[in-house]
């Protein structure tokens, strides 16, 4: 027979079912969660403010998040500076080029990291573990010692201004983090579906392509979020290798707008409305493969 406890059964130096730390610690965590949540969005909410206002309503006294009224002229007066700057430099040409250097090495990326990754997971060979952490290990050498050495050899074979060195290295597994993740997502697979494969008559290249690569697509589409914002927000790499305006990227047109529009006050309101274009894309991809993303990484990081 079931019975009942009623509240005048506890005594006072008893803890109730529920208790009050439990609630007090739940408080904290979600005050953090939307304390660093603010912090975050509070940045992007305020580029969209500044972006749709007028010269006069930046520079005051008072903070207004909400444009009165709101400008959203400053678009198209944007798309139309553009043209202005250099010839055949437009909104569409910018973005065009953008997508073309960010789509490539993104790619490039993430077929050279899958197949180094493939090989440091299933088979063996002699040093494989110490070039495997060799490899970790220049993670840690600073891109700006990179630099000079790159530029000099690009210049060597005469691909100065061109997008070969922002496009090409991505073939040759550049990002040793997402091999890294790669590799590990590899070890979670159990080895008798390749060895069931293998004895159905399939080939390593068949086992990899049609096997391996469709198992590890969460990792895959998490490496395509990260390698898309990397590359999409490229500043340094078409600074240092891109001399013509028209073959700028959003990152690096950016402050060549800034920089021919304005020779005195900044114009922000234009700048602000480049940014959040520029940033628009990366945020729709992102919560498209949000759920992919969170699960590529988890999974990833967590075997070996």
């Amino acid at each position: 027979m079931a019975s009942t406890v009623s509240t005048e059964q506890w005594s006072s130096n008893q803890p109730l079912p529920t208790s009050r730390g439990w609630h007090i610690r739940q408080f904290m965590i979600y005050g953090l969660l939307i304390l660093g949540g603010l912090i975050v969005i509070i940045p992007f909410i305020w580029m969209i403010s500044t972006s749709l206002k007028s010269q006069d309503q930046l520079f005051t006294n008072t903070i207004d998040l909400i444009p009165n009224p709101a400008m959203p002229q400053n678009y198209v007066d944007l798309w139309a500076r553009l043209g202005t700057i250099a010839p055949g430099m437009t909104f569409l040409r910018i973005v065009g080029n953008t997508l073309f250097m960010t789509l490539l090495a993104m790619f490039g990326e993430i077929f050279s990291a899958s197949l180094v990754a493939y090989g440091f997971s299933r088979f063996n060979w002699r040093g494989r573990d110490t070039v495997f952490a060799i490899m970790l290990a220049t993670v840690m050498i600073p891109s700006i010692i990179t630099r000079i050495p790159g530029f000099l050899i690009w210049k060597q074979l005469g691909l100065l201004n061109t997008y070969d060195p922002l496009t090409w290295p991505s073939l040759f597994a550049w990002g040793p983090i997402y091999v890294f993740l790669m590799r590990q997502f590899f070890l979670t697979i159990p080895r008798e579906i390749e060895e069931a494969a293998i004895i159905d008559g399939a080939s390593v290249v068949q086992v990899y392509w049609h096997i391996m690569l469709p198992l590890i697509r969460p990792i895959m589409l998490a490496i395509a979020v990260l390698s898309f914002q990397g590359n999409w927000n490229n500043f340094q790499g078409p600074l240092l290798y891109l001399t013509t305006p028209q073959m700028f990227p959003l990152a690096l047109a950016v402050q060549f707008f800034q920089n021919s529009v304005s020779k005195t006050a900044p114009l922000w309101q234009y700048m602000m409305a480049m940014s959040v274009m520029m940033s628009v894309p990366v945020l729709v991809i992102y919560f498209l493969a949000q759920k992919q993303f969170l699960d590529g990484i988890n999974i990833g990081g967590v075997k070996g």
